[in-house]
């Protein structure tokens, strides 16, 4: 009753300003994806692509294909639920019924040889360019680079099986737990490298190819972005295209829909916004100044 609670008045102007916001409101009683699902999912997609690592040692000895089964069911239940629970987002799509949500998932299963094959090739490329690295394992277990590949690959699949906002969250989840951003629309090729990888952002449109290597802080970003007559941002190409076997250093921001060329060199603290040509190497074009001996 609004006469015995004091907080009355606050709740109801609480309650009004969601209702206000069409464009947050649910209007519907489904639930929402799970963030502990999500993290369940991201365990038991490594434990199926990486079991040595994953599984327990009594588990790997004496019943690994058993284990491995197991892992696989989990991971269809959890999708299914989740991707049918992400349906709650989508506006312009047709209603989804357990029958398509379990489509979707049964095909994301027959992604994870794909994925596995592309994740050991990112652990081969961190591997033979770090000379700080020991072992595969080390890698496997500790690299943040790899951490956010295996939520990339993932997310990226389902993105592409048409899932809303559950590959998002897959990624925010990777976000936090690595400092790295990577949109999981950007198309990532095979042998991709990060190093440190704290700062790194890759916009949902870029294309990156394989063998190529970032470094901590490296932009991968929008320089504008069109309107519709409403005002809104147009979702159109508008991040870099890195071709085969290109590196960048350190801090450097590559913005705009433009392509770098295969087998070039982008060094630290530089901004680039214009086409770079294949075999090239740029940095920064700060002459040396003399130091002026009357200053002493």
């Amino acid at each position: 009753m609004k006469e015995t609670d004091p907080l009355y008045d606050v709740k109801m102007q609480l309650v009004d300003a969601v209702e206000a916001e069409d464009r947050m409101c649910l209007r519907t009683n489904m639930p929402i994806p799970s963030i502990h699902q999500i993290n369940e999912l991201i365990e038991q997609i490594k434990c199926v692509l990486f079991p040595d690592f994953f599984l327990a040692k009594a588990h790997r000895i004496h019943s690994r294909k058993s284990q491995v089964d197991n892992s696989v069911e989990k991971i269809f239940n959890i999708l299914r639920q989740e991707i049918a629970a992400s349906m709650v987002f989508c506006t312009d799509c047709e209603a989804l019924d357990s029958d398509k949500a379990d489509e979707i998932a049964r095909q994301f299963i027959f992604q994870l040889p794909k994925i596995k094959h592309l994740l050991l090739t990112d652990i081969e490329a961190v591997t033979m360019r770090d000379p700080a690295v020991d072992n595969y394992g080390e890698v496997i277990l500790s690299y943040p680079g790899i951490q956010v590949m295996i939520h990339h690959r993932t997310a990226h699949e389902l993105y592409k099986l048409g899932v809303p906002v559950l590959p998002r969250i897959i990624m925010e989840v990777a976000h936090s737990q690595t400092g790295i951003d990577i949109h999981p629309a950007a198309e990532i090729g095979e042998y991709f490298a990060i190093d440190h990888g704290t700062g790194i952002v890759v916009g949902k449109t870029t294309i990156i190819g394989s063998h190529c290597m970032l470094y901590q802080g490296v932009t991968l970003g929008a320089k504008n972005f069109t309107f519709n007559e409403k005002g809104l941002p147009i979702d159109d190409p508008r991040h870099p295209i890195l071709e085969d076997n290109v590196t960048v250093y350190s801090n450097s921001s590559i913005l705009g829909r433009i392509t770098i060329g295969h087998h070039t060199v982008i060094g630290g603290n530089v901004w680039i916004d214009t086409d770079v040509p294949p075999y090239s190497v740029i940095t920064q074009a700060a002459p040396l100044q003399k130091r002026d001996e009357t200053d002493e």
